[in-house]
């Protein structure tokens, strides 16, 4: 049984004893964990995958042990009966939560379609808001233009001058991105 000796092994270099630290709270708990981690960088680390969320196993399609009501049932067959009717009842509490669930889900999903609904009208409102006060602008500016016009009818060249600034003014004007176009959604209702 004995095992033929080997080679003796080279001594491992030895590591420094780390000073045991108590963590006093969560952040000094995942900081000391941190700082475990860094010391080999190469070491790999498992992550956990995400659990499956738990679902009861499906009802039988043919059962074997049919419970009969006849009289001389041994003394084994109510535990038999009691674990089927609490893998029953179990079953019956998931349908019921998941179609809870799903119920909430649709609620939330109608609620955000709702919410955005709302944010694109405010946003169609303020964006004729906008349109409107940019219209008023522009018809100032004709109507300006025209005053200056029937003002100063004999010096036209001053008048070509003018026309050009202001046409470049209102190009700006027309060039200016709006943030606001996309449309801003609404929290909390």
């Amino acid at each position: 049984n004995m095992a033929a000796p080997s080679a003796p092994r080279p001594p491992r270099p030895r590591k420094e004893p780390q000073p045991l630290v108590i963590p006093r709270s969560a952040a000094e708990e995942q900081r000391l964990r941190l700082e475990r981690l860094m010391r080999n960088p190469e070491k790999t680390v498992p992550i956990p995958e995400k659990l499956n969320e738990w679902a009861p196993r499906p009802p039988p399609e043919f059962v074997r042990d049919v419970m009969g009501s006849s009289a001389g049932a041994g003394s084994g067959e109510f535990h038999v009966y009691r674990h089927l009717r609490r893998r029953e009842y179990q079953r019956q509490d998931f349908m019921d939560a998941m179609a809870e669930k799903q119920r909430l889900d649709e609620e939330f999903q109608k609620k955000l379609e709702r919410n955005k609904m709302i944010a694109e009208e405010q946003t169609a409102k303020r964006r004729r808001k906008r349109q409107k006060l940019k219209e008023k602008k522009l018809q100032a500016k004709k109507n300006k233009l025209e005053q200056k016009k029937q003002e100063k009818e004999p010096g036209q060249s001053q008048e070509r001058g003018s026309s050009e600034d202001d046409e470049e003014d209102s190009k700006e004007e027309e060039e200016k991105e709006d943030d606001a176009e996309e449309p801003s959604f609404v929290m909390g209702r």
